[in-house]
């Protein structure tokens, strides 16, 4: 029982704390309600004080997305300039064994003719 009274309690200042503090965040109050011109001129300076922290907060943070954004399109450039490149490499490479595998084909043929020379000899053998 004792437990749940010091719960209870602990809940309770929790929830007063949360709510006299939700009482001193910073927004826009309605200067129409107040009476005293004094009052009303410093109401509106609280409304404008905190448009104006809110306006170079929101210009903060688009600022540092635009930054991060024009990193990430530099770093894509890069990467796309390093792949034309890779291709470009590849399609050279591609061209360039064509013509070699022509010539290649040629004397690995020459190579193999006196081994064919030799292959028929034995094969008459075999046949008679």
């Amino acid at each position: 029982m004792r437990g749940r009274t010091v719960l209870a309690t602990t809940l309770l200042t929790i929830l007063g704390a949360a709510k006299a503090q939700a009482q001193d965040v910073p927004g826009i109050e309605i200067c129409t309600v107040e009476k005293t011109m004094e009052r009303r001129t410093s109401c509106l300076q609280s409304n404008v004080n905190f448009l104006q922290q809110t306006l170079g907060k929101l210009r903060l943070d688009q600022q540092q997305r635009l930054d991060a954004a024009n990193r990430q399109v530099e770093a894509l450039k890069a990467t796309v300039v390093a792949l034309q490149k890779t291709v470009e490499e590849l399609q050279a490479a591609q061209k360039k064994p064509a013509p070699a595998a022509k010539e290649a084909p040629a004397p690995a043929a020459a190579k193999d003719a006196p081994a064919a020379k030799d292959a028929p000899a034995p094969a008459k053998d075999a046949a008679k």
